[in-house]
């Protein structure tokens, strides 16, 4: 591989203070709390170099601090609402040469299509961001993942001035294809019938049944599987 010694961090980022779902990172889905299940998953990762916790200095925050210390996973911290800062903090504390971005409200992230982001990263001299979530979406709301170079990421973070750029991470580099040259993976065909991402009530309702079904260590083809997918769904490079 080209980038076979880069250091890539996947850096989960977690706050308690969601607008709609208060503390759900810490919610109990009966296999572990959301963060519990997302890091039993992410162990399964062999293309990562580290996985850390990146929240901020908000002391509310400090219950995922505490848990991630407890985990023995890498904790890092920086602005509540700047996220995009945080993560160039991050990044420059581990010492990555890129960053796997993944929301901790996304607890069945997938170690087999995080590796495969990886991998495509590493195996080209020039890309700068791969990302899984492109429209129109072929892969589950709950799996998602992206790739950003530790260039793009310090670029993004000097100069990006929008909020929302700011909040989301990595706008600022997708929307500039001729200056980040990117890759996107795609599932085909597209499985989008359960959302497994944490936002609501409703939702935490589902992923707690979706959890009861599939079992906490559920693959791709397992999820797909319960999904009406599996065998059938491919991964390509788009």
């Amino acid at each position: 591989m080209i980038r076979a010694d880069a250091v890539v961090a996947v850096m989960v980022q977690a706050r308690m203070s969601s607008s709609r779902l208060p503390g759900k990172v810490l919610e109990d889905l009966g296999a572990g709390s959301t963060l519990e299940l997302l890091f039993r998953r992410l162990r399964r990762l062999s293309e990562a170099d580290v996985v850390a916790i990146a929240t901020s200095v908000d002391e509310s925050d400090d219950p995922i601090a505490w848990l991630g210390e407890d985990l023995g996973i890498a904790v890092v911290r920086g602005p509540l609402n700047d996220v995009l800062e945080r993560y160039r903090l991050a990044a420059a504390e581990l010492g990555c040469d890129a960053a796997v971005r993944i929301t901790a409200d996304c607890p069945f992230a997938e170690p087999e299509v995080i590796d495969r982001l990886i991998r495509m990263w590493r195996e080209s001299e020039t890309l700068a961001y791969v990302w899984n979530t492109r429209e129109p979406r072929s892969f589950p709301d709950g799996l998602d993942a992206e790739v950003i170079s530790r260039p793009a990421l310090e670029e993004s973070a000097a100069e990006a001035v929008e909020p929302y750029d700011r909040e989301h991470v990595t706008p600022f580099v997708r929307e500039r294809p001729g200056r980040y040259p990117q890759r996107s993976l795609q599932l085909e065909p597209p499985v989008r019938t359960v959302k497994l991402s944490l936002d609501t009530p409703e939702d935490l309702r589902a992923i707690r049944s979706f959890l009861r079904r599939v079992g906490p260590d559920a693959g791709l083809e397992d999820i797909l599987a319960e999904m009406g997918g599996g065998d059938s769904s491919t991964m390509v490079v788009d």
